[in-house]
């Protein structure tokens, strides 16, 4: 009888293995979500860079005992343009929203709100990435739900829609007392 020789067990082995994690990956409850590690965890520190002509927020008003929201956003996004109106039903709806505008020009940012209508309670300027490294930010835009003890209850990636507001960001608000 002829011997196999071990060698030939690894493609075998190779696909079982591949197999497996593809299988395992099916069954994830959003294959498209990036993992964060901010939820559960204290909000990291605001580096306050002050925006001309806008109210500054800080570390205080995480953590004052009220559900806010944390917008990432910059004027040369496109999808920050296009989750805007979201964020504005947001405000209207008297949930706090505060702004990070990362890595941007101040005279387009300021342009930008003008066009758009400013949901902000508070914005910070962000020229460095320093906040956005700090958060855990790899993209724009990038939302946060803070309970009122400053912890991250949702980190959510890519743009608010309609249906973020009602799958994702309403439930967290409600649950955690807010709005």
């Amino acid at each position: 009888m002829a011997r196999v020789s071990p060698l030939m067990l690894i493609p075998p082995l190779a696909f079982a293995a591949f197999a497996a994690l593809a299988l395992a990956g099916m069954f994830r409850d959003d294959p498209d979500a990036l993992p964060t590690t901010r939820e559960g965890r204290p909000a990291p520190a605001i580096r306050v860079e002050a925006m001309a002509g806008q109210p500054t927020f800080d570390d205080a008003a995480l953590r004052a005992g009220q559900v806010t929201v944390v917008n990432f956003w910059a004027s040369w996004c496109p999808p920050c343009r296009a989750e805007h109106p979201m964020l504005v039903r947001l405000a209207a709806e008297g949930v706090t929203v505060y702004g990070i505008n990362y890595k941007d020009r101040p005279a387009d940012a300021a342009a930008f709100l003008a066009e758009l209508g400013n949901p902000y309670a508070g914005m910070v300027a962000d020229g460095t990435g320093r906040n956005g490294i700090e958060w855990g930010v790899i993209a724009m835009p990038e939302t946060f739900v803070i309970g009122g003890d400053g912890t991250v209850l949702l980190h959510f990636r890519g743009a608010v829609t309609e249906r973020a507001l009602d799958d994702s960001f309403r439930p967290v608000i409600k649950a955690a007392g807010g709005g």
